[in-house]
């Protein structure tokens, strides 16, 4: 058990077993990288730039030359090669991998058109699998030699150049000409080698399996992995859970910090800074299931909320997300919420991203929408969803909060979407008086406030959620502690 502080105030908070895993595991990969800083990363971007543009000039137009395998083939091959190289080196280097297996396909369709031999064939065909199988496993960093790279890629320059000893001994033109394109992409292959580095930073980067809004848990037990396929739609593994919070001290709280100068403080961001605070020290409850898998998202806390311009029926709403951190405090929260809010609602329409978006896809014809709307789902199911769609998208985070007290009602159950992967929805109505007897026999009133949670029961288990709602009933007892960050931040590591 070990003391919270707050200035010079000291009290002692629950402290049950920490769910979360060991950096250990994290230490048997390593992470590759190539910097656009580097000047090697440039020279084998131009080699493979200049082999695609000497492969269309040499091959177009030549008899028996597939245009498809043996041109079209090649060079996006070596253009996207340069892309993920340039573009995403720095945390998604093992994606050129893609671009290496789509090489060996076309290497494949030319062995087996250009050799009789079976034998051979077969032995070629081997080779390059192999060859596409162990870069990668070194590019992905399973294996921890990167130095492997280099002869990996010499060992086909090598074969290349046996198989053709004769026109190089003769300095047959035609010969070397025609294998220009190939040698050009081996050599950017080679100063490539050169220039990949290892992340020493400690941090985790993106990997096979990943998404690009969360990373995938690999060390979950055999039946937490099977749980999504069973229990395919999220509604039909939701749990519902309804508890009243004692928020005597938390309305205190609220009125200091309105007389601190926070004049729209109130319960809406003491809920979702003890609800942060949470998640630094259980970061289990920051994931998601997307495509049968889970994911953790890590230190992005995606809080989305629904924003009305006006307390009137026919007033427009809209959907914000706010990105939060673990180590924000409740003024950190204030100010990030705030800052949204009041973005929102400075639109004359209030329309948000998701709005405009959303504006677009209900304009095309219903057989049509129907397709589209099947296409998102399917893209989304293998994480292909592009970035600025899951930033607007309010089906895409770590919860959804909703306040039923500022329509003057008590809170409801609301569903969990099957779209998307928010794993929370959480909605809290008005506060409430209770008359209590204590064990003297006196009688003292205290304040409530009513909080209906649905919860994805596949991301975390009961004894998770049990731990994270006896250590968020603490911190609104003990509200004072979320005027300062948390002095560790427990991570979420595979």
């Amino acid at each position: 058990m070990a003391p919270l502080h707050w200035r010079c105030h000291y009290f002692f908070l629950a402290n049950p077993v920490d769910i979360c895993y060991s950096g250990l595991v994290m230490e048997k990969r390593i992470h590759l990288y190539v910097s656009r800083k580097n000047v090697l990363t440039w020279l084998m971007a131009l080699c493979m730039v200049g082999s695609a543009v000497a492969r269309v000039i040499i091959y177009s137009g030549v008899e028996g030359v597939g245009v498809w395998s043996q041109i079209v083939l090649p060079v996006a091959a070596t253009l996207l090669f340069v892309l993920i190289s340039v573009i995403c080196g720095q945390e998604m280097f093992y994606k050129t991998a893609i671009p290496v297996f789509m090489m060996a396909v076309y290497c494949g369709i030319w062995v087996c058109t250009h050799m009789d031999s079976v034998v051979t064939k077969t032995l070629f065909c081997i080779c390059l699998v192999f060859f596409c199988v162990l870069y990668t496993e070194i590019t992905c960093g399973r294996l921890r030699y990167a130095w492997l790279l280099f002869p990996l890629i010499a060992a086909p320059v090598a074969v290349v150049l046996y198989y053709n000893r004769a026109a190089l001994a003769t300095l047959d033109t035609t010969i070397l000409l025609s294998l220009l394109p190939d040698l050009l992409i081996l050599l950017g292959g080679l100063l490539l080698s050169f220039a990949v580095r290892i992340h020493s930073d400690g941090k985790y980067h993106p990997t096979w399996g990943d998404r690009s809004d969360g990373r995938r848990i690999r060390t979950l037990d055999p039946m937490a992995q099977v749980s999504p396929y069973i229990q395919v739609e999220r509604n039909i593994r939701s749990n519902f859970f309804e508890e009243s919070f004692e928020i005597t001290n938390a309305d205190r709280y609220i009125r200091q910090k309105r007389r601190e100068g926070l004049s729209d403080f109130g319960i809406t961001h003491v809920l979702l800074a003890a609800y942060v605070r949470c998640v630094a020290k259980y970061p289990q409850i920051n994931r998601f299931i997307s495509g049968q898998k889970v994911y953790s998202r890590g230190e992005d806390i995606q809080y989305c909320m629904v924003v009305k311009k006006d307390m009137r029926v026919d007033a427009p709403d809209t959907s914000i997300k706010v990105h939060l951190h673990p180590g924000d405090t409740a003024v950190d929260v204030y100010n990030k919420l705030n800052a949204a809010v009041e973005s929102a609602k400075a639109t004359q329409e209030l329309n948000s991203g998701f709005d405009n978006l959303a504006m677009v896809i209900s304009m095309i014809p219903g057989l049509f929408l129907k397709f589209v709307v099947w296409l998102l789902k399917f893209l989304d199911y293998f994480g292909l969803l592009p970035k600025f769609l899951l930033e607007l998208s309010p089906f895409h985070g770590s919860l959804f909060f909703t306040s039923m007290g500022s329509l003057g009602i008590q809170p409801i159950y609301h569903h969990l979407y099957d779209f998307g992967n928010l794993p929370v929805f959480g909605a809290f109505g008005c506060k409430r008086r209770a008359n209590e007897v204590l064990e003297d026999g006196t009688i003292v009133q205290r304040k409530y406030i009513d909080i209906k949670f649905v919860l994805d029961e596949c991301t975390v288990d009961g004894y998770g959620y049990a731990t994270f709602f006896k250590y968020f009933r603490r911190l609104l007892a003990h509200p004072e502690v979320l005027d300062h960050p948390p002095e560790v931040i427990n991570k979420d590591i595979d």
